[in-house]
């Protein structure tokens, strides 16, 4: 979606009383972690919607290897999952710019963090929102997940 798709989408949603999860990220090769993650966000209200760094977005956060899916392809695959009822895209480093205009009722971040860390903290708590933190599983990762291809193709 676009920006205003998703406004007014988050609109559809706040006049059919339903409550609205968001979430973000690279999601640059998505695994088995995403998919759960994804679930259990989905689970914490009626509707989710998945801010998706764009790829220069990306690059300044993973590095200039990264992304190795274009965010084209990232956007069909998470939009295909069935706990993800919208994405947007977005070119910062961080969501705190497209939670202030969402406003959505909870932000799910990894338990990875810390919510008195999370720089996007203030804007959620200015709306009304709440934050939880998903369960984190160690070693299920893209990051991970690369670094395996490569040891297995003797890179």
């Amino acid at each position: 979606m676009t920006l205003d798709e998703a406004l007014a989408w988050r609109e559809e949603q706040r006049a059919a009383g339903k409550r609205v999860v968001f979430t973000n990220g690279c999601f640059d090769v998505l695994h088995a972690g995403h998919v759960e993650y994804l679930a259990w966000a989905r689970d914490q209200g009626d509707a989710l919607i998945v801010g998706l760094n764009e790829d220069d977005s990306v690059r300044r956060i993973k590095g200039p290897a990264r992304p190795i899916v274009p965010f084209a392809d990232r956007a069909k695959m998470l939009s295909a999952l069935r706990s993800v009822d919208a994405v947007v895209g977005f070119g910062e480093r961080a969501p705190e710019v497209l939670l202030d205009k969402l406003g959505p009722d909870v932000h799910v971040k990894s338990a990875q963090y810390r919510e008195e860390e999370l720089p996007e903290r203030d804007v959620v708590l200015a709306h009304g929102g709440v934050i939880k933190l998903a369960p984190h599983v160690d070693g299920v990762s893209t990051t991970d997940l690369i670094a395996r291809i490569l040891k297995s193709y003797g890179e």
